[in-house]
């Protein structure tokens, strides 16, 4: 009875962990470290099943690894017509409407030590890649549980012990098992959850982030700022003309003006490492850089000017910029620099300048920024880095 009870906590535990992570990763590890001290395993890794490029991509690592074996590898695949099981007998075993059941290797490779502990042998055109991989980094037996999703093979649970420890008997192929669909259950939960996420931080028309993503951003970029005198830079942008085009087009033909410079935003983003291109709503946009030189991020905003200017529809953008990297004073809070961005947005758009306006190039920005809002009209222009 002890032991049942253990492996019950152990199953509440895997749960307990998996749904308190709070990204992918933290999920997949929870995943790996819980199924590994359930079995009583050194090591495990959960992998992804990859359709298209048919392999199967190992998301984590987890336990005492091997050499060259990274908690998360960017690049750690095997195609899997080397493991014929995932996309042959399991398939077929459970398209049938049976459970895929998790199965037993040893580095010897031989029947006798896994027929003894009463697990299934699979012949010889299976395992035999993982036999190699046992015995390469010097681990005994492993047990094999395949994850299935909605209905699908998803990928696998894999937990290794090392040599001269006990090879994996069938009730540990069992509860294998069963640790599989716990995992593919918080695996559910996170994907509901990353959904989540991304729409909550996403526009829904453009599919560029939004104004709460750049908000959390702005704040982590000025607090590194702040702590190593990182260069940041905010690109703020106003879409000239959509009112005009709404009103004379219909408002379906202003959303395809808006999605149009969304993607002009984008690409021109994308000449800037790391930057994050937003909406902020309405016909506002703007760039967010962290590291790029200033003279780099008027470049880019310059381009995005003469690519607006060159749309079929709109009458170009108002173009501002502020950045740590211009003399613009103390830059101690995210509001400040979307005070100066917005400013000199501002005033680009009331001189209907066709390049973008610098602020601490432009001593007015500074002035403007500074100054109480004295309209309505002032005040949606400079109002704080919040909405």
């Amino acid at each position: 009875m002890g032991g049942d009870d253990a492996r019950l906590r152990a199953v509440v535990s895997l749960a307990q962990t998996m749904a308190a992570a709070h990204t992918p990763r933290g999920s997949w590890r929870a995943a790996a470290l819980g199924a590994c001290e359930a079995l009583g395993g050194s090591f495990a890794a959960l992998s992804v099943w990859e359709r298209g490029p048919g392999r199967l991509r190992v998301l984590v690592n987890a336990g005492q690894r091997a050499e060259g074996e990274e908690e998360f590898p960017e690049a750690e695949t095997y195609p899997v017509h080397q493991f014929p099981e995932i996309t042959e007998f399991l398939h077929e075993r459970w398209a049938g409407g049976g459970e895929p059941d998790a199965w037993v290797e040893t580095a010897d490779g031989a029947a006798d030590a896994a027929a003894s502990a009463g697990v299934r042998e699979y012949g010889s055109g299976y395992g035999r890649e993982r036999v190699a991989a046992l015995r390469r980094r010097g681990r005994g037996c492993c047990v094999v549980a395949p994850i299935v999703l909605h209905g699908r093979a998803w990928g696998e649970l894999y937990v290794a012990r090392p040599v001269g420890a006990p090879v994996f008997g069938r009730e540990d192929a069992d509860f294998a098992t069963v640790l599989a669909a716990v995992v593919a259950a918080g695996i559910s939960q996170t994907e509901r959850l990353e959904e989540v996420r991304k729409l909550a931080f996403a526009d829904p028309l453009t599919g560029l982030a939004n104004r709460r993503a750049v908000d959390v951003r702005l704040d982590e970029a000025v607090e590194r700022h702040r702590a190593d005198g990182a260069v940041v830079s905010l690109v703020v942008c106003d879409l000239n003309g959509l009112k005009q085009v709404n009103d004379t087009h219909g408002h379906a033909v202003g959303d395809r003006l808006l999605e149009r410079f969304g993607s002009v935003l984008s690409r021109c983003g994308a000449m800037l490492p790391g930057a994050l291109a937003a909406r902020l709503g309405g016909d506002e946009f703007c760039l967010l850089t962290v590291g790029p030189e200033v003279d780099d991020v008027v470049r880019v905003a310059t381009e995005l000017c003469e690519r607006a200017a060159e749309l079929e529809l709109g009458d170009g953008v108002a173009c501002g910029i502020a950045s740590t990297g211009d003399p613009i004073g103390p830059v101690v809070s995210a509001r400040r620099l979307f005070r100066l961005a917005d400013a000199a947005q501002y005033r680009a758009k009331a001189a209907r300048s066709v390049k973008p306006v610098v602020a601490g190039r432009d001593g007015e920005v500074i002035r403007l920024a500074d100054s109480p809002p004295r309209s309505p009209h002032d005040r949606r222009h400079l109002r704080g880095s919040r909405p």
